[in-house]
């Protein structure tokens, strides 16, 4: 076992000493490029029904993995300068980060529940209630609380192994919408709880987050001790670097996202039917193109990345205007739709 283990030690440290050899940056860029394509391009693979779901799900695992892998690259990659030039000041912080930004999130995913039924007055209600059961039947899923909120036309899904599992739709939503709509959508809420999307997108976006922190703590403690031991410049430097990557790790989680986003749709067509989703899309649509005071509430929500419906245009956007999106554009959404 000790072999075993001492192998496997020398190796995890070979992996990653090689993590920012020349051909690994290569690879990163490649990666990182066809990331992109596969996000924005996800109609081209969708017209291919024979591989169309396992291309997809190849395409958010590599999102997933290059996200995480390039990562922990860069983190390993400054705590090996720092030991280097013995700045374990520096090095010890960063593991003072860590702890802190998964503290945080963890927090914040135990206690968001809680806030979001006291902030939108989530309140159960009998008749949403029989919609989520019968489209949860049909998905093979159980254990969904519906609930009606206060706020614009919108439905999201929230909750957490203590909380519970919800999906909320606002009151005036509910009242838009047709019964096959309403399906619809309480399908594609229902799809991001039987993809994990919550947990997932919680963990990916810690990523960019701890990432940037540490580049942010570098620079600004160099530049108020400029005058101890060792050159500044490199700790500014490896800051620097850490924040570039937090901003190229954004991207990659926000084009996980959108996939996913695809994913969810696809249950929301599955419970109700295609034109029922796309409908139900169309009317919340025109809803806000009518009624700018709650395009404003909405832009403001601090859970806006949760909701069904974003605020980034019908038609579709080139693939340097799709980088910072959480939503795939609605056409493209209604194309991906139809494809099904």
């Amino acid at each position: 076992m000790e072999n075993v283990g001492a192998w496997l030690y020398e190796l995890g440290r070979g992996l990653l000493s090689a993590a920012w050899s020349p051909a690994t940056v290569a690879l990163y860029v490649v990666g990182y490029i066809v990331v992109l394509l596969l996000s924005a391009e996800a109609l081209r693979v969708a017209r291919y029904k024979s591989f169309r779901w396992v291309a997809l799900r190849l395409a958010m695992l590599f999102t997933a993995v290059l996200a995480v892998v390039l990562s922990a690259a860069t983190l390993h990659f400054i705590l090996t300068v720092l030991s280097m030039l013995e700045e374990w000041g520096f090095y010890f912080s960063i593991y003072g980060l860590t702890l802190y930004v998964v503290g945080t999130n963890v927090a914040a995913y135990v206690v968001s529940p809680f806030l979001i039924n006291r902030s939108y007055y989530a309140r159960p209600d009998v008749e949403l209630q029989r919609v989520v059961d019968r489209v949860a039947e049909r998905l093979g899923y159980r254990g969904v609380k519906a609930v009606v909120v206060d706020g614009p036309p919108n439905a999201f899904a929230y909750g957490n192994l203590l909380a519970g599992r919800y999906v909320a739709v606002t009151e005036s939503l509910k009242k838009m919408l047709s019964e096959e709509e309403l399906e619809a959508v309480v399908g594609h809420e229902l799809g991001h709880h039987i993809n994990r999307d919550l947990v997932v997108m919680l963990l990916l976006g810690m990523l960019p987050m701890l990432l940037y922190y540490v580049g942010r703590g570098l620079v600004e403690a160099s530049l108020r001790r400029s005058s101890r031991r060792g050159n500044p410049l490199v700790a500014i430097g490896l800051g620097l670097l850490a924040m570039a990557t937090s901003l190229v790790v954004q991207t990659l989680v926000l084009a996980f996202s959108r996939l996913r986003e695809y994913y969810a749709d696809a249950m929301g067509a599955r419970s109700a039917g295609k034109a029922a989703m796309k409908s139900a899309l169309e009317k919340i649509r025109k809803h806000y193109f009518t009624h700018f005071a709650d395009v404003e509430r909405v832009r403001q929500s601090k859970i806006k990345a949760l909701f069904i419906y974003a605020f980034v245009g019908i038609y579709a956007a080139p693939l340097w205007d799709e980088l910072f999106l959480t939503h795939p554009p609605l056409e493209k959404r209604f194309t991906f739709i139809d494809l099904l």
